[in-house]
């Protein structure tokens, strides 16, 4: 969802991460054999059976023990398991793994926008076989979690967590402004931001209410998108947006907070604020006073800025869809095993714990302040819930949640997108239709190559 995360990661950067890689196994994914892939599920180990199962994940950190802890959790099944946890591992990492013949047994990969690549070409094995041998209820997760983890009804992942973003503000700032409440939609959040913004003498951004440069931080077009309820793909599939009035819109709003602070004077202000995932966050360090963000933001508060008095709220929704207040965009970590695998039987065993055991889910979420992925977890009164974590919990349960559509062309639609608001910004698109016009014949151009989307 990251887990934390979940999307250019969206968490852990938001890199962009080249689909490139992931798209050039479709050529040679076929080299990598192994047991397990074929239409049968592999046999689960036998209690006493010594296996050692390698899972490679991009955790590090203080995430990283947290993690391993959660996958040592299989010993008290199967006691002569070893897990060997590999962390910092990216998809490219992975990617390369696969097409090399010499991958872990099981994949976790904080993104959602390869998935619709690495189940189209095989890189990731079909768990249909593995879940109805089990009679796995797959609908113990809610639906916007299913969409995000299979590509046209192949499920050849499992959620590991969720992300969820909503919206942080900082109470001192609020209080100063006279501003009781957080903003429920764009007409609220122009006039907070405004209010909440402190200029220099010299004109210069001291303190901006709201930060509405993309892609940075958060602000990704994937993850404004719900709020608009502004959808990727049209009923055939294709790339829609120019035709989409809440596009439009969202990025007319976009444009108009761009125009308040004004590009040069943003772009300066942006350039002194420090890493998404460091103390030095705009947001600890009291130079931004409202953002979207994910749960796991709060972690991060507590860790790195534990004075910083702020809350949290479901993100403000376009005027014209009154109706979205209370729903997100999501996203997740995933957990997959690659094509490949020497130990597919126990890897499923893993990935079963890791997905869909309350234990796990709770304790995960617990140590790093991720959504667990189950209703079941989500309710468990040992999930540690305080006032700034529940809001991403009532979005998670509510219903509205809305992720990216899964499709075999990785993260090329984001990039598309993001890239164009870069130069929506900046006043190098200066026709908003005729430019997303170009950004649906870009996407749909590979789609076509790619076989379409979901």
């Amino acid at each position: 969802m990251r887990t934390t995360i979940t999307a250019w990661r969206l968490r852990r950067g938001m890199t962009l991460v080249s689909a490139a890689s992931v798209l050039l196994l479709t050529a040679c994914s076929a080299a990598a054999g192994g047991s397990g892939d074929g239409d049968g599920p592999a046999a689960a180990p036998n209690k006493d059976d010594k296996i050692s199962l390698v899972v490679y994940s991009k955790f590090t950190n203080r995430e990283y023990p947290v993690v391993s802890a959660g996958l040592n959790r299989l010993k008290a099944k199967f006691p002569n398991i070893e897990i060997k946890h590999e962390g910092s591992q990216d998809d490219d990492k992975l990617t390369q793994s696969i097409r090399g013949g010499n991958p872990p047994d099981v994949a976790i990969s904080f993104f959602t926008d390869n998935l619709g690549a690495w189940c189209s070409n095989g890189s990731f094995v079909d768990l249909k076989p593995y879940i109805d041998r089990d009679k796995v209820d797959l609908n113990v997760i809610p639906e916007a979690v299913r969409s995000y983890t299979e590509f046209r009804g192949k499920r050849c992942a499992m959620p590991m967590l969720a992300d969820v973003y909503g919206f942080f503000y900082n109470k001192d700032m609020f209080a100063a402004a006279g501003l009781s409440a957080p903003p429920k939609n764009t007409t609220e959040l122009f006039d907070h931001a405004k209010r909440l913004t402190q200029l220099n003498p010299d004109g210069s951004i001291r303190v901006a209410g709201f930060l509405p440069t993309m892609p940075f931080y958060n602000n990704q077009a994937q993850i404004w998108a719900p709020n608009w309820d502004a959808r990727w793909l049209g009923p055939d599939g294709k790339s829609n947006l120019a035709a989409s009035a809440e596009w439009k819109e969202m990025f007319t709003f976009q444009k108009k907070l761009i125009d308040f602070y004004g590009h040069d004077r943003l772009a300066k202000f942006k350039a002194g604020l420090g890493d998404e995932y460091s103390e030095d966050h705009a947001f600890h360090r009291g130079k931004i006073a409202m953002m979207f963000d994910g749960e796991y933001r709060t972690a991060f508060l507590k860790e790195q800025a534990p004075n910083v008095k702020y809350g949290t709220a479901s993100p403000p929704v376009s005027d014209s869809k009154p109706n979205r207040y209370g729903g997100a965009f999501t996203t997740g970590t995933i957990i997959a095993i690659p094509k490949g695998a020497k130990n597919p039987g126990a890897a499923w065993e893993l990935i079963k714990q890791m997905s869909l055991d309350t234990d796990t889910l709770v304790e995960l979420g617990n140590g790093l302040k991720n959504v667990p992925s189950t209703m079941a977890a989500l309710r468990d009164p040992r999930l540690e819930v305080d006032e700034n974590y529940r809001p991403f919990l009532t979005m998670f349960d509510g219903g509205k949640l809305l992720p990216n559509p899964t499709t075999p062309i990785g993260d090329a639609h984001l990039k598309a997108v993001n890239d164009f608001a870069e130069r929506w910004q900046a006043g190098r698109e200066p026709d908003l239709e005729a430019g997303l016009r170009k950004v649906d014949a870009q996407i749909n151009d590979e789609l076509a190559q790619k076989g379409g989307g979901r």
